[in-house]
């Protein structure tokens, strides 16, 4: 996201693992700043069915959330409008700012 380096936050990892609670599930955050923990989550095929919004994927989503939240992560689950609009952009800003207080 051009609009985070704008902003002049650091840098994300892209594809970050995350085990959960459990240590054994193989996820990953789109984004993340682990040192504040931080993740993004984009959400695509919103309007298409795509994985996030069918069935089993929508389930296995809400329980990466919640195991992320439970670890202390906070999360944001954005849509490629969101950013094209600059609106998550502002909200990673926040949670940085936020967390360097």
């Amino acid at each position: 996201m051009w609009q985070c380096f704008a902003l002049g936050l650091p840098e994300p990892i892209k594809e970050h693992p995350f085990s959960g609670i459990d240590g054994k599930r193989k996820w990953r955050f789109d984004l993340a700043w682990p040192d504040k923990m931080i993740a993004v989550e984009i959400d695509g095929g919103i309007y298409t069915a795509g994985r996030h919004t069918r069935g089993a994927g929508y389930i296995n989503d809400r329980k990466k959330d919640c195991e992320a939240t439970v670890m202390g992560w906070r999360m944001l689950r954005i849509t490629k409008e969101l950013i094209a609009n600059g609106q998550a952009a502002e909200w990673i800003e926040m949670l940085c700012q936020e967390k360097a207080k």
